[in-house]
């Protein structure tokens, strides 16, 4: 089985945005059910990819995109956001986020977020990927950065993880 992260290129981002979609709908809806609401809209999508220092990236199993992601990375800072991970029903993420790692050996301090329900993703960040949990946004502590409208979470919070590759 041959794996390559790549940059993702125009010609595949409307894939990478429905698999990204689908991907987010399917993992709400197997906790919370049937929704007819767009869990991850492409307007979200379209913001991670517009951040300043956003690069994007296809995961490619023997020729065929299996998933992707977008980080943010301030090399400045050394700082970088994981905005969005994702991969398709019955692939695994531990190599995206690996060769993710990898390429980026500047970054010392990593971010991301996941909803308070999705326990698959908490164990992937915490036990995987070794991130540590840092915040616990909900109602009463909101995320300064989270619109409004947002429904990802199905109103139950989010955790923020950190993993500061300084400490490890």
């Amino acid at each position: 089985m041959t794996f390559k992260l790549e940059v993702l290129n125009l010609a595949d981002a409307k894939q990478f945005k429905i698999d990204a979609q689908d991907a987010f709908q399917k993992g709400f809806e197997e906790y919370f059910g049937k929704s007819y609401s767009q869990i991850l809209p492409e307007s979200d999508i379209d913001n991670s990819l517009g951040s300043n220092g956003a690069i994007a990236y296809k995961a490619i199993l023997d020729g065929t995109m299996v998933g992707g992601a977008i980080v943010v990375v301030d090399i400045e800072r050394k700082h970088g956001s994981l905005d969005l991970l994702y991969v398709r029903s019955g692939e695994q993420g531990k190599r995206i986020w690996q060769e993710l790692e990898r390429r980026h050996p500047e970054i010392k301090v990593w971010e991301t977020c996941t909803p308070y329900f999705d326990k698959r993703n908490i164990h992937f960040y915490v036990n995987v990927c070794k991130f540590h949990i840092v915040e616990f946004y909900h109602p009463r502590h909101p995320d300064p950065a989270t619109p409004n409208d947002f429904i990802g979470d199905g109103g139950e919070g989010m955790f923020k993880f950190r993993k500061d590759l300084e400490i490890i």
